[in-house]
């Protein structure tokens, strides 16, 4: 088993997640008041978030909740929250999951399915050539995806990975920035001027379709086993569920809210968000993460998955309900 199983049916408060939508794209979807959640849920559930552009289809609106609190942080810290118990569950890398057996929740992800635009490999020598790769840790399944793909693609083995602070960019000439570099989150769209200084570019994404006609997914909500069976948790992954469904009919005013705040200009953010992006988990993406893992434990960059505990539907339902009494 790799990291977990996926959860059906949710229920929140004893009730189906369908819903009807609010009247303002603005406002929180929840089935009961908010001072009735909050006396249910009294301290609220810590969720670990990143604040880049593509994490809004599945976090906007939730800072209105009373019985959520977002930790915004940097992809690589937040399975170490999750694992220190200084968040409850996370928006955790893929890799991450698979290495502390951590329980995915198919509750929402960020995944493509062909051009991902924020995950770039940028070298001034052919991708055979490359030996040795700068990588920017803020994802540590991008790092991982990026050495997969120029082994399984490319024939190139034993590539020795160096971090890269963004906080010391290649701003010179091609000659005086690293021969090979992988940069990750919007910095790939805000500091596009560097990834023109390079003679090779390739969009992981894409690479990763071309090699296997699957979809990428790089982080899913996650938990620790020990907090997988607890009734706040689900109730809180219910409201994550539903949050994302809600969000999925209103990307376009999303997009508008965010875009000029993030810096994208509002055309790419569009096409990013509405078009290229994945957020809800589906057979299709749970067999390109299996496939994913199964790739980097054969290339002896991940170990093989130690055990990790799954949820049912009628576990889920129970607690879920139990929760509500």
């Amino acid at each position: 088993m790799l990291c977990g199983h996926h959860i059906r049916n949710f229920s929140i408060l004893g009730r189906p997640l369908a819903s009807q939508p609010p009247a303002h794209p603005d406002t929180p979807l929840t089935q009961t008041s908010p001072a009735a959640v909050a006396e249910q849920t009294p301290n609220p559930v810590r969720v670990a978030c990143v604040s880049y552009l593509n994490t809004q289809p599945l976090v906007a609106g939730l800072e209105k909740l009373p019985q959520i609190k977002l930790l915004p942080m940097v992809p690589s810290a937040i399975a170490g929250s999750v694992l220190r118990g200084e968040a409850d569950l996370g928006l955790c890398s893929l890799v991450d999951c698979h290495r502390h057996g951590l329980v995915r929740l198919p509750v929402g992800m960020i995944a493509c399915d062909g051009p991902t635009l924020t995950v770039r490999l940028l070298s001034n020598v052919p991708w055979q050539q490359v030996r040795t790769l700068h990588a920017d840790t803020d994802s540590h399944t991008s790092v991982v995806l990026a050495q997969v793909l120029l082994r399984r693609a490319f024939g190139v083995q034993g590539v020795s990975v160096v971090p890269w602070k963004e906080s010391a960019p290649a701003d010179g000439p091609a000659a005086q920035a690293p021969q090979t570099l992988l940069m990750i989150g919007d910095k790939v769209v805000l500091r596009a001027s560097e990834a023109r200084q390079y003679a090779y570019s390739l969009d992981l994404g894409e690479a990763w379709k071309q090699l296997t006609n699957l979809p990428f997914v790089y982080a899913m909500w996650a938990t620790t086993p020990a907090l997988a069976r607890d009734p706040r948790v689900h109730l809180a992954a219910s409201l994550l569920d539903r949050q994302r469904r809600h969000n999925a009919g209103r990307l376009g005013w999303i997009v508008r809210t965010h875009a000029l705040r993030l810096g994208w200009p509002l055309p790419e953010a569009e096409r990013y968000v509405q078009s290229l992006l994945r957020f809800a988990p589906d057979e299709q993406s749970e067999h390109g993460a299996q496939t994913f893992l199964r790739y980097a434990v054969e290339d002896g960059l991940l170990a093989p998955a130690g055990h990790a505990v799954g949820l049912d539907s009628s576990h889920a339902h129970a607690n879920a309900h139990a929760s509500s009494q």
